[in-house]
């Protein structure tokens, strides 16, 4: 049996831009996407704590250390400038493995700099 576990999660990223003719997704700084193991065009799902509106899309990456979460698409209607959303994928697990599981987490400040971290164990 496989079961579907958080994989990772950057939370609290404050969106710094918006752009509702992009194609879609959701631009990530790339240093951000490197600490929780996020691949480009791998499924999101997407919180937002401002107005609780949760949408997916995929990730696509933004330059490195530019600490850029961009909404594109259809997704900019669901959110502005400076509202914090959490960012999750998800993977399928073997039950076995479940009960030791750890997701990938980044936790971001004011002004997207990282705060915590919590890496999972090989």
């Amino acid at each position: 049996m496989q079961l579907h576990l958080l994989k990772s999660k950057i939370h609290r990223a404050r969106v710094t831009a918006a752009d509702v003719n992009y194609e879609g997704s959701l631009g990530i700084d790339q240093d951000y996407m490197d600490q929780v193991g996020l691949l480009p065009y791998e499924r999101i799902l997407g919180s937002n704590l401002a107005n609780g509106e949760r949408f997916e899309t995929y990730a696509i990456p933004a330059p490195r250390g530019s600490r850029a979460i961009v909404l594109n698409g259809a997704v900019a209607h669901l959110g502005k400038v400076g509202d914090r959303i959490t960012i999750m994928s998800f993977a399928a697990v073997p039950k076995r493995r479940a009960k030791k599981w750890a997701p990938q987490v980044v936790v971001l400040g004011a002004r997207n700099e990282i705060l915590r971290t919590r890496r999972a164990k090989a």
